[in-house]
C-alpha cells in the first residue's frame, strides 16, 4: 500500500503537465484562518524550514506540496547528472528543471514566484505552484496549502477579498478525493474556527475531516485543551490532533525543527501526558499517511474509470479535429470528394447519420412537391376570380357585333387560359423552395464534412460560393423550362383529351330544356317577352328596385354601356332556342343534340325589334322577384345555360391541366436542377479549387483549431500515461 502515494504523484505531475482540474486526484488540502499556523504545521511534517514565514497574509498562491521519501539507493529518483546521488534531501519545482539543495533558495524561489503572479503587495493568485520534496525522513504525502480566510482587505487586496480566498479554498476542499486538514489554534475559541464551518459545508459527514490545534503553548494560563483534544467541544470523525510550532521569535532565531519537536514532546509529556502518543508532528505525519493511503485505495477504481472515460472522449475529439496536412492537395481533393459525397446522399437519405428531430436534405424537397406545392395548387379553384358576368361578358365580346346563336368556341378558351396562368406562380416558388432549400443542405450534409470545414474557414467559404454559383447558374434555365411547361398548355387547348371528352358528353344535359309541352300560360308569357321589354335591363331592374326599396340597387351604369348593354341583350334574345350544333367547335365533342319542335316558333317570337334604339320606349315590368342573392341582375335561360356550360367545361379542362403540372413541374426541377447539381457537383468544385497555387492557401487552419488539436493531444497522452500509471498497481496494492 505504500506505493499508491508515488502513483498519485506520479499522476498529479502528468496533469499539471496540461494544466487540467477534470481529474480530480486524492489529495490532503490545508485549510485555516490566517495566521493560524497552517504553514509551520507543513514545516514541522516536511522537517525543513521552506516556507516564506511572516505576519499577516504570507501564503498568496496555492502550494502544491508533494513529499516523497527516497532512500540513498533509490535510482529512480536519484542521478549524478542533478548532483542527487549522496544528497539527503532537495527540491524542484515544476516550472522548473533545476534541483534546489538549499532549502533558502526554495523558499526565495517561492517568493518570486508568488510576486510574478500576485504582485508585491499582499494580493492573491489562483494559479498554483508545485513542489516537490525528496528526502529520506519524510512519508509519503501530498499536501495543498492554501492561503489564510481573511475579512478585511489590506495592501491592495480588493474589496471583496474575502468571497476571493472563499471561492479559491472552495475549489479545492469540494474535490470528493480529498482529505480537509482544519487547522486551528488552540487560543481561539472552536465554536468560531472558520476552517471547521468551512470543513462541515463540504463535507456534512466528516468523512473526509481531520481537525489539528495548533499553539498549545500560547494558551491561557489555568486553561488546557484536553476537552478539545478528546473531542467534547466540538467531535471530529477522523480525529483532532494536537501540535506545537515554533513562535516567530524562534524562526527570527533560525531554531531547527528537530529542536522544535524535542521541546513539543517534553511539553506534550509535561502538560498532556494521557494523550501525548496520540499528538504531536510525528503522529500527525503518520496519520496523514495512513489516511492519504486509505484514501486514494478507495479512490483508485472510480479514478481508474473515470481516466478510461475521458482517454476515450478526447480520442474521439482529437478524430474530429483531424489529422496534421502533410500532402494539402491529396488532402483538398479527399475533403472535396467527401464533401460532394455527402450532398448527395443527404439529398438521396442515404446519409449514415440520419436526423431523427426534424425533415432534411430530400425528404424537405418531397414535402415541398407533394405538400408545400401539391397543396397550393389544389387549393387553386378552377373559377377563382371569374364570376357568371365575367362569363357572359367573355361570351359577348366572342361573338362581336353579331347576335350569338351557339356558345362561342373562343370564349371558353380565353377564360381556361385565364385559369390556366394562375398555375404559373406556385410553380416558379416551387422551384425558389428547392433551390433555398439546396443551399440550405450545405450547412448540414454530416458532421464529418462540417468539421472539415470548421478546420478549414477559406475551404469552407470557397466551396459554398461555388455550390452557390452553381444553384444561381441553373435556377434561370430551371424557371425557364418552368414557364414552358405552362405556355405548353396554354399553347393548345386539347379538347379531344380523353378525360375533357367524358365531361364534355355531360353538356348536352346542361343545353337540354324541358321537353314538355308549354302550358298556356308559359306560352303567353313568352309570346308577351317581346325584344322591348329586353332592350333596358337597367331600367327594368330600376323599376323593380322602386317597387321594393328595401333591396340594395346595383351601381347605375352611364349612358354608353347602357346602350351597349341594351344591343348586346338584343343579340341574346333569340338565343333562347336551341339551336343545332352541327356547324359548332361543341360539335366535335358532344353527340348531336334533338331538334325542338317549336324552335320555328320560338324563333320568329323571339325575333328583336331595331327601331328600338332609334326611339326607346319604356318597357312594361314583367320580370320576376328579385333574387336574395343581389345579383346586378337577373339571367334569362339561355345566359344561365351557356354560363354553366362554360363553367363545367372549365373545370374540367382545368383539372386535367391542374394535375399534368403537379405531375410536370416536380419532374423539370428534379431533371434541371437538382440532378444536374449532383452529377456535377464535384467537378465544378475539382475546377475551381483543385489548384496547386491555391491549396496552400484554402488549407490555412483557423487558429483555435489548431490550439484546441494540440490540448486534445496533450490531454489525450496524459490520460494515456495515467492509464498506465494505474494499470501497474498490483491488486495486492490495492487492498
Amino acid at each position: 500500500m505504500e506505493a499508491l502515494i508515488p502513483v498519485i504523484n506520479k499522476l498529479q505531475d502528468v496533469f499539471n503537465t496540461v494544466g487540467s482540474d477534470s481529474i480530480q486526484l486524492p489529495q490532503i488540502v490545508v485549510l485555516g484562518s490566517q495566521s493560524s499556523g497552517k504553514s509551520s504545521v507543513i514545516e514541522s511534517v516536511v522537517g525543513r524550514s521552506f516556507l516564506p514565514r511572516g505576519t499577516g497574509i504570507v501564503t498568496r498562491r496555492p502550494l502544491v506540496l508533494q513529499l516523497i521519501y527516497s532512500p540513498l539507493d533509490d535510482r529512480e529518483n536519484r542521478s549524478a547528472e542533478n548532483g542527487t546521488s549522496n544528497a539527503e534531501e532537495w527540491g524542484r519545482f515544476l516550472h522548473t528543471k533545476k534541483c534546489f539543495t538549499d532549502f533558502d533558495e526554495i523558499r526565495k524561489e517561492i517568493e518570486n514566484e508568488t510576486e510574478r503572479a500576485a504582485g508585491s503587495n499582499k494580493g492573491i493568485c489562483p494559479e498554483p505552484i508545485n513542489l516537490k520534496i525528496f528526502s529520506t525522513h519524510v512519508v509519503n504525502l501530498t499536501l495543498v496549502d492554501l492561503p489564510g480566510i481573511t475579512k478585511v482587505p489590506v495592501g491592495d487586496q480588493p474589496e471583496d477579498i474575502e468571497a476571493q480566498i472563499k471561492e479559491l479554498v472552495l475549489k479545492y476542499i469540494e474535490n470528493p478525493n480529498s482529505i480537509i486538514l482544519a487547522v486551528t489554534a488552540a487560543n481561539t475559541d472552536m465554536a468560531t474556527s472558520e476552517a471547521l464551518k468551512l470543513a462541515k459545508d463540504v463535507d456534512p459527514d466528516g468523512r473526509r475531516t481531520l481537525a489539528v490545534v495548533t499553539k498549545l503553548d500560547l494558551m491561557d494560563a489555568g486553561t488546557d485543551a484536553i476537552d478539545i483534544l478528546c473531542g467534547r467541544v466540538i467531535p471530529v470523525k477522523l480525529g483532532i490532533i494536537g501540535v506545537m510550532n515554533r513562535s516567530q521569535k524562534d524562526i527570527m532565531d533560525q531554531k531547527h525543527i528537530d529542536d522544535q519537536m524535542k521541546d513539543e514532546a517534553a511539553f506534550l509529556q509535561r502538560k498532556y501526558p494521557t494523550l501525548a502518543t496520540r499528538n504531536g508532528t510525528p503522529y500527525l505525519a503518520k496519520t496523514l499517511n495512513r489516511l492519504l493511503m486509505h484514501h486514494i485505495r478507495d479512490c483508485l477504481p472510480d479514478l481508474k474509470t473515470r481516466v478510461n472515460i475521458m482517454a476515450t472522449q478526447f480520442q474521439s475529439l482529437l478524430n474530429s479535429y483531424g489529422e496534421d496536412v502533410s500532402d494539402k492537395s491529396q488532402t483538398l481533393l479527399q475533403i472535396i470528394t467527401k464533401f460532394s459525397s455527402a450532398y448527395c446522399c443527404t439529398i438521396e437519405g442515404t446519409a449514415r447519420n440520419i436526423e431523427t428531430t426534424e425533415l432534411c436534405g430530400g425528404a424537405r424537397m418531397g414535402y415541398i412537391f407533394h405538400e408545400t406545392f401539391g397543396r397550393t395548387l389544389d387549393s387553386i379553384h378552377p373559377l377563382a376570380g371569374l364570376s357568371k358576368m365575367d362569363i357572359l361578358t367573355a361570351i359577348r365580346n366572342a361573338t362581336g357585333p353579331r347576335p350569338a346563336l351557339f356558345v362561342p368556341e373562343v370564349s371558353f378558351e380565353l377564360l381556361v387560359k385565364r385559369q390556366i396562368r394562375r398555375l404559373e406562380e406556385p410553380s416558379l416558388r416551387c422551384v425558389e423552395l428547392i433551390h433555398e432549400e439546396m443551399q440550405r443542405i450545405v450547412q448540414h450534409c454530416g458532421n464529418e464534412v462540417q468539421q472539415e470545414m470548421l478546420r478549414f474557414p477559406k475551404l469552407h467559404e470557397k466551396i459554398v460560393d461555388v455550390v452557390t454559383q452553381l444553384l444561381r447558374r441553373r435556377l434561370p434555365h430551371t424557371n425557364v423550362m418552368v414557364e414552358n411547361i405552362v405556355a405548353i398548355e396554354l399553347a393548345y387547348i386539347n379538347t379531344k383529351h380523353p378525360d375533357f371528352h367524358k365531361d364534355a358528353a355531360l353538356v348536352p344535359s346542361l343545353l337540354k330544356t324541358d321537353s314538355d309541352p308549354y302550358s298556356q300560360i308559359n306560352l303567353g308569357q313568352r309570346r308577351a317577352n317581346t325584344p322591348r321589354n329586353h332592350m333596358s335591363p337597367q331600367i327594368s331592374s330600376h323599376s323593380a328596385g322602386s317597387q321594393q326599396p328595401q333591396q340594395q340597387q346595383p351601381p347605375q351604369p352611364s349612358s354608353s354601356q347602357q346602350q351597349y348593354s341594351q344591343v348586346h341583350e338584343q343579340n341574346h334574345v333569340a338565343e333562347n332556342s336551341t339551336p343545332s350544333m352541327a356547324s359548332t367547335w361543341l360539335s366535335n365533342i358532344l353527340p348531336p343534340a334533338p331538334t325542338r319542335p317549336d324552335s320555328i316558333e320560338n324563333s320568329t317570337n323571339n325575333t328583336p325589334v331595331h327601331n328600338n334604339i332609334v326611339s326607346p320606349v319604356k318597357p312594361v315590368n314583367l320580370l320576376p322577384d328579385v333574387p336574395a342573392n343581389h345579383n346586378p341582375r337577373r339571367l334569362t335561360d339561355k345566359e344561365q345555360k351557356d354560363c354553366d356550360v362554360i363553367e363545367h367545361l372549365i373545370k374540367s379542362y382545368f383539372y386535367i391541366v391542374r394535375k399534368s403540372i403537379q405531375d410536370s413541374v416536380p419532374k423539370a426541377i428534379m431533371h434541371f436542377l437538382v440532378n444536374y447539381v449532383k452529377d456535377n457537383l464535384q467537378s465544378e468544385l475539382v475546377t475551381h479549387l483543385y489548384k496547386s497555387d491555391k491549396a496552400e492557401t484554402l488549407l490555412n487552419e483557423s487558429d483555435h483549431i489548431a490550439v484546441r488539436r494540440k490540448e486534445a493531444a496533450d490531454m489525450l497522452k496524459a490520460l494515456t500515461r495515467a492509464n498506465h500509471i494505474i494499470s501497474e498497481i498490483r491488486e495486492t496494492h490495492m487492498w
